[in-house]
This record gives C-alpha cells, sequence and structure tokens, in this order.
C-alpha cells in the first residue's frame, strides 16, 4: 500500500516471521518462527545481505509485543544497535526507523491504557534510549508511532459514533492484534506521513492487495479522517523527525 501512496513509487524488501524479534532476525542460529510462510513472495531480501548492500536509504524495524517480554528476555536495545550500525556500515546516510505498534485489543491492562503507557515506558524509555546511549551510536533513530496513531484515530471515531465503515476499533483488525485493510491502511499513511515527511491528505483509498486484488476501500469520509489523525500525530511527536510545514 505504502509503495502505491508514494507519488513515484519505491521500491522496497523485507524479511518477516510470526511475532519474531528482532534477535532472531539477526542471529544466524536462530530460527525466525513462519519464515517460509511469510517470506514466500517478490521482495523477500535477506537482511544482512540487503543492508550490507548500501542500496537502502531507509531502514525500518520493529519488536515483536509483548513488548516487556522482549525487553527483557530478547535484548531489544542491544539487537536495535545491531541493526542500525549494520545499515549505517552499508550506507552512512540511511534512515533507521523504530516502528512502535500495539498489543492485544483484549489486553486485560487495557487497549489504550497501554498505548498511552508504553511508548514512552518502553519503546523510549527501555529501547530506544538505550539504545542511543551507546557511543557507537552517533546517529537519530527515529520513531514511526504507529500505536499512537492507532490510539488517536480510535479515540477520534468512537467519540463520533464511527466514521464511515469503521464503527469500532474491531474494525481496524482481523483478529486481536493483526491489522485487516482498513487498518493496513491507516499504518500505511503512517509510514508515508514519517517516511516522506509530507501530509498524506488527499491521497487515494482505493488500493490493491499484494495479489492484486481490491484491498477493501473506507470511503472518503473515513480516509480523510485517518490522514488527517496521521498528519496530526506524526507532526505533534518529534522523534518521528517530521515538522508541521
Amino acid at each position: 500500500m505504502l509503495a502505491q501512496l508514494a507519488e513515484d513509487g519505491h521500491s522496497f524488501n523485507s524479511q518477516l516471521g510470526w511475532g519474531a524479534n528482532l534477535r532472531e532476525h539477526w542471529e544466524p542460529d536462530i530460527p525466525v518462527k513462519g519464515f517460509e510462510q511469510e517470506n514466500a513472495h517478490a521482495q523477500f531480501r535477506d537482511p544482512h545481505e540487503a543492508l550490507a548492500s548500501g542500496e537502502y536509504d531507509v531502514v525500518v524495524l520493529t519488536e515483536t509485543v509483548e513488548i516487556r517480554d522482549s525487553i527483557k528476555y530478547q535484548d531489544s536495545q542491544e539487537y536495535l544497535r545491531k541493526w542500525a550500525k549494520a545499515a549505517w556500515d552499508g550506507n552512512p546516510e540511511a534512515r533507521v526507523y523504530l516502528y512502535e505498534t500495539w498489543h492485544q485489543l483484549d489486553d486485560e491492562e487495557g487497549w489504550l491504557a497501554r498505548l498511552d503507557r508504553d511508548l514512552g515506558l518502553y519503546w523510549e524509555g527501555e529501547i530506544l534510549r538505550r539504545t542511543l546511549a551507546h557511543d557507537d551510536v552517533t546517529r537519530p533513530i527515529y520513531v514511526i508511532p504507529g500505536g499512537q496513531v492507532m490510539a488517536a484515530f480510535v479515540r477520534q471515531f468512537e467519540a463520533a459514533g464511527g466514521i464511515g465503515p469503521i464503527q469500532s476499533r474491531k474494525d481496524l483488525f482481523g483478529d486481536q492484534i493483526h491489522f485487516n485493510d482498513y487498518g493496513a491502511y491507516l499504518m500505511a499513511l503512517t509510514h508515508y506521513a514519517v517516511l516522506y515527511g509530507r501530509s498524506p491528505e488527499g491521497l487515494a483509498h482505493a488500493l490493491d492487495k499484494t495479489s492484486g486484488t481490491p484491498a477493501a476501500d473506507p470511503g472518503p469520509e473515513a480516509a480523510r479522517a485517518m490522514q488527517e489523525t496521521v498528519w496530526r500525530v506524526v507532526t505533534a511527536y518529534s522523534p518521528s523527525g517530521v515538522s508541521q510545514k
């Protein structure tokens, strides 16, 4: 979806997994869960090889949730450091991003409550700041505030009694944590705003899936609300590296 939103398109590669953490993706002797299923696509590329090539000006990393467990048992800040350094070793001008996500909708501590708390406490405090404290990390690592956009948009449409086809937070998800087409569109807008530093307002909302089939269209009203929310959140959050223009 993001490639479709970009004015001139863009190329990209990825390595994915099922709840795979930064450590599993880094270490060659640790299996990545769901590797065969999630990487059976034309855009797959081994990330070590990819970064060493120096061909990438943007690198997006994320950590698996439960975020507390990843920090405690998987040394998130150290592996963010390793990945960031690998990106800069390949291309010193590469911009590195940490993509903040969310927990289960039915989290017993409250989905919105955790989004409000976890960004500063875990994503920034335990991972990002500890990574940036290393002497050999000399460039910024930016944040894509996916969870914050989710929270802001959910609060907006719930206060309005729904917008277009989105009447409940569950309407952004296919299960308790993985987004559906509407949620994917919201996150594509978020990545667009952060990576390109441009407002997503006015972008197309009838997009295709990877298969080439049409994705569910949120319609003009919900799309406009999503786009406005994304730009408001991204420009108000300085670690995104984007300012209001």
